[in-house]
């Protein structure tokens, strides 16, 4: 049995997808499927059971015979102000969890983010000493939140206080199928692939910044189908533990992502710059970039999608079908 927190989520559902394609059907899937559309994220699963958010610790006293958690429950909301509830399902959760898998000898895998790198000015390298981790700065409360919960880990671990096999991913600006249920959060892809089929306009943010131009703000876009062969692999290499980046290692723009969701349609793309809100442009990232080595070293060596080879698999084999979901 393979417990999957957000399992009916963006990634989630995506994770519960390479698993049934690997024959496993034996997925207890943890989340709320609300009353929106996300319920048709695992419409196409086979799974053993669902259970509400606040009823896994209830499910899991007593269990035994866990093959690993894989924990990607979280708000992930990077405007959210309550930190009261952002604690409860971001941090105490991932602890309890973590303590239960501990206890149990059982494996975890668990959703960090890139968002605890805050502005990038230490860099975007996944180095856990304590002494690089003191350098972060994240800067809202989610990213703070992952890292609180990074650090803890951490600690645990260097201890021996840890379960078996243990990763956090630090997810960078990750685009797929199966996210049209985070509304506004939902990748540019996501939003622009019919405007740009039907020939209008995009409006992108110009630049405020030195040495970039308008439109060539730019992030780390990796394809979630990556992010999920990642995981499949940790589940196959138990010894593998630590903290890891999940990017592709490749900054391209925004302007690189749009421009690829053109070429997947056959369709010009015209811009328009307007100027950024000036209430956000103190906390604005210009670049991200994952680096990948450490990932590497642990003897992760499949390739990662380019940008035009992700996004062209998601506009042609998704976003421009009647079901787009996986």
């Amino acid at each position: 049995m393979i417990i999957l927190t957000g399992g009916a989520g963006f990634i989630g559902s995506n994770i519960a997808a390479d698993l049934n394609e690997a024959g496993r059907t034996d997925i207890v899937i943890a989340d709320a499927l609300g009353s929106d559309a996300k319920w048709r994220n695992i419409a196409k699963r086979r799974f053993a059971d669902i259970v509400f958010p606040d009823e896994i610790e209830p499910f899991l006293a007593g269990r035994s015979g866990v093959a690993a958690v894989i924990h990607m429950g979280a708000n992930s909301s990077t405007t959210a102000t309550d930190a009261d509830e952002i604690v409860r399902s971001n941090f105490r959760l991932s602890t309890r969890l973590w303590d239960w898998c501990t206890r149990t000898r059982t494996p975890l895998i668990y959703a960090s983010s890139a968002a605890t790198y805050g502005d990038g000015s230490a860099g975007f390298v996944d180095d856990d000493s304590e002494t690089a981790l003191e350098r972060l700065r994240p800067m809202n409360l989610y990213g703070w939140s992952k890292h609180a919960f990074d650090r803890w880990a951490l600690e645990r671990a260097r201890r021996g206080d840890a379960p078996p096999q243990w990763a956090g991913l630090k997810f960078f600006n990750v685009y797929g199928p199966n996210e049209s249920h985070k509304g506004d959060m939902q990748s540019l892809v996501a939003k622009n692939t019919q405007p740009i089929a039907e020939g209008k306009t995009i409006r992108m943010f110009k630049s405020h910044k030195d040495g970039f131009g308008d439109g060539e703000q730019s992030r780390d876009f990796v394809y979630v189908k990556d992010c999920t062969a990642v995981i499949s692999w940790l589940l196959a290499n138990p010894t593998v533990s630590g903290l890891f980046n999940l990017g592709t290692g490749k900054a391209r723009s925004f302007q690189d992502l749009m421009l690829a969701v053109g070429a997947a349609l056959g369709q010009p793309v015209a811009f328009d710059y307007v100027d950024m809100p000036v209430a956000i442009r103190a906390q604005y990232q210009y670049f991200t970039q994952a680096e990948m080595m450490k990932l590497r070293r642990a003897g992760y060596q499949a390739p990662f999608h380019t940008l035009e080879d992700g996004v062209r698999d998601y506009v042609q084999g998704y976003l421009t079908k009647p079901d787009r979901y996986r």
